[in-house]
């Protein structure tokens, strides 16, 4: 089960399968961070960027 590194959502058994595909992860300082679908869209234009989360 997954844990969105950015508000804390949590990935459910209850979810629909298919949006397991739309989580996404990122290196950032040599960690591996994860962020579930609504962080992912909000802050796509950062990440494309390589800017850290800290400053989405």
């Amino acid at each position: 089960m997954r844990t969105c590194d950015f508000c804390g959502r949590r990935e459910s058994e209850d979810d629909d399968p298919a949006t397991a595909l739309t989580w996404t992860t990122a290196v950032e300082r040599g960690r591996t961070r994860t962020f579930c679908p609504t962080c992912s869209r909000e802050h796509l234009r950062s990440m494309e960027g390589k800017l850290d989360s800290e400053w989405w």
